[in-house]
């Protein structure tokens, strides 16, 4: 691959299950351990023409073109694993022509591969069964970054929302989704999971796993929250994901720089070490390598808070940190809200505190190299849900998650079998209305839901702001609302991702609530009459079926 600017194209592989954050246990267990290097006979590497072919020293060997950077081999106790459809595995979509050179410098083995603007590192450690993984990126020249190992078909069992079936299942969407005879859906896109929620991905026999364990993220792109590819597998082949950035429902720009170690680890059937994890990972090793970009600990900070003030105990709370160019977060405890994230790379950060996946407030932190900077008590002072309302259709926290299909569209597409209708309307103060309404709505699909509600006098008599907070759109599908016989403007489009998403596991976009001032001359003046609302979703755009303009909703509420 030249380093030309180009379109992405669809690739026919899959992405997650069996995911989830590493295990505990020994440093040694499963043959994924940190064992001494000391104990490493036979480790080292050599030159076999092509490849530089490295021996870890404990039960794996694998190899690196010399020409185009590819990884060509993953032999796991005497068994090749890697390599499907006569591809290798490689960043982006392969290099292509790349100078790739070796070194050793005691019981570190670098490889480096250069290419344009792309230069990914691969580094073996005495006795173990991993492959340290960096990956450099200066500037947009290629328009995604990702590494894909590819496994031969068959070596591990072919289940879950991101396996298929190519000789039978039917392709029902852009070529990447599938249909099974029983309804079911299928897609390399179905994770189930954002970022915050796994530190490993893989597949495993029950005696023998391999697994990709995640980087922290820091230059990705999409925050604690996003979903992206992880792993895929079919009758071909399977295939793991580190997405470092991705054009697919992407919410901010691409950041450039340093991305890694990211860990290709495999183990006798567990889960990979917990101390390869991100959070967990001692990296003093690399400091003296010289890989470009690189900082290491003493070159970091940290922040700590003492907690959060005005959180709703229904709600996980999330921390996040951003600019240009990095980002992090951390967990807030329940109760307190107290936070720490450390391993910081200097700079001023915009702090974002997140209700779910809402923000609700937010604020500059400063991070120096070698420092803690310490917060005092943070007052949550943007959550919507605080305001008095008439009556309220979920609830504010940044997801549908209350609503009708909502966690199944993290693993499913919108036709699978599995949902339930996606049209039906609902009436406030029977039941609870939130799981019969339908967490997406398209053009062309379920336009036109009615709400009804009844006012008491007073209310009537008054003027009311309605609010429809989003999550997502597609193709610029937004909600115009009439309430009887009034009907609102139409509003402007917020900035929203330009690709698919709610077709492909995400209703993560940009959060944005539409406010409508509706008159008292609107309403029912009988009160034993509904008001009916009614939900059209309007756009510049069309389109078909479940990629028609369309939305993902939050909660929506009538203010008293």
């Amino acid at each position: 691959m030249s380093t030309h600017k180009r379109r992405l194209t669809r690739r026919r592989v899959l992405g997650a299950t069996a995911l989830g954050v590493a295990a505990t246990g020994a440093a040694v267990a499963g043959g994924t351990g940190l064992l001494s290097p000391a104990s490493a006979a036979g480790f080292g590497y050599s030159d076999d023409g092509k490849n530089y072919v490295v021996d870890t020293g404990a039960s794996l060997v694998f190899k690196v073109s010399k020409t185009t950077g590819d990884l060509t081999s993953l032999v796991y106790k005497g068994k090749e694993y890697e390599g499907y459809g006569g591809k290798h595995s490689h960043v982006e979509s392969g290099l292509g022509a790349s100078t790739v050179t070796v070194k050793q410098s005691g019981s570190t083995i670098l490889i480096k591969a250069v290419h344009g603007a792309i230069t990914q590192w691969y580094a073996a450690r005495s006795g173990q069964n991993n492959v340290y993984l960096w990956t450099n990126k200066a500037d947009s020249s290629f328009t995604a970054t990702r590494f894909i190992v590819r496994l031969k078909p068959g070596m591990f069992p072919n289940e879950g929302s991101d396996s298929w079936i190519e000789a039978s299942d039917k392709v029902i969407e852009a070529g990447d989704v599938w249909k099974r005879a029983d309804g079911t859906t299928h897609s390399k896109h179905y994770s189930g999971k954002r970022v915050i929620d796994y530190d490993h991905i893989g597949f495993t026999t029950g005696s023998v796993g391999l697994w990709l364990v995640r980087s922290n993220h820091e230059k990705a792109s999409g925050g604690p929250f996003y979903r992206s590819l992880l792993r895929h597998s079919n009758d071909l082949g399977a295939g793991l994901y580190e997405i470092l950035h991705y054009n697919q429902a992407q919410t901010e720009p691409e950041r450039f720089g340093l991305q890694g170690p990211y860990v290709l680890a495999f183990a006798d059937g567990g889960a990979p070490s917990s101390s390869l994890s991100h959070a967990k990972l001692d990296t003093s090793w690399v400091d003296g390598l010289g890989i470009t970009g690189w900082i290491g600990k003493a070159g970091r900070g940290k922040v700590a808070g003492v907690g959060l003030k005005g959180m709703d105990a229904k709600y996980a709370y999330t921390v996040g940190f951003a600019n240009a160019g990095a980002q992090y977060w951390a967990k807030a405890a329940s109760g307190t809200g107290a936070f720490s994230c450390k391993g910081m790379l200097p700079g001023t950060y915009t702090l974002t505190v997140y209700k779910g996946e809402l923000a609700v407030h937010t604020r500059e932190v400063k991070v120096t190299a070698g420092g803690s900077t310490a917060l005092n008590s943070l007052t949550i002072t943007g959550d919507p849900s605080a305001a008095q309302t008439v009556w309220r259709l979920g609830d504010w926290d940044g997801t549908p998650g209350e609503f009708k299909n909502a966690e199944l569209m993290t693993y499913a597409h919108p036709s699978d079998a599995r949902a339930a209708k996606w049209t039906g309307n609902v009436t406030i103060g029977s039941g609870d209305p939130a799981t019969s309404f339908p967490a997406y709505m398209w053009q062309a699909v379920n336009d036109g839901i009615l709400i009804y509600f009844k006012l008491t006098a007073a209310q009537a008599a008054a003027a009311h702001t309605l609010r429809i907070g989003v999550t997502d759109a597609f193709a610029g599908g937004r909600p115009r609302v009439t309430v009887n016989n009034w009907v609102s403007a139409i509003p402007k489009a917020p900035k929203q991702p330009s690709t698919r998403s709610l077709t492909t596991g995400s209703y993560r976009g940009n959060n944005h609530t539409f406010t409508y001032h509706v008159p008292a001359s609107a309403w029912k003046s009988n009160t034993s009459e509904y008001n009916v609302l009614k939900l059209n979703i309007v756009s510049g755009s069309s389109g078909t079926a479940f990629l028609s303009p369309g939305t993902s909703f939050d909660c929506m509420d009538l203010l008293a």
